[in-house]
């Protein structure tokens, strides 16, 4: 089962996030800008889980 990879940050929905960016995910799937997450101390607004690195995925050629 593969990560739903979102492109926006649900926070502040300006920041594109490509498959192969730097964001945090809770294990839910919320998705977040590195900042945005910073700005919560890593907490999930939606489920109060914690932020972790999303891995990345290579940029399709």
């Amino acid at each position: 089962m593969a990560l739903e990879m979102r492109d926006r940050c649900e926070r502040c929905e300006t920041a594109t996030l490509p498959a192969d960016a730097p964001a945090r995910i809770c294990s839910y799937e919320c998705t977040f800008c590195v900042p945005c997450s910073a700005a919560m101390w890593d907490v999930c607004p939606n489920c109060s889980g914690e932020l972790v690195a999303r891995p990345r995925r290579q940029a399709a050629a």
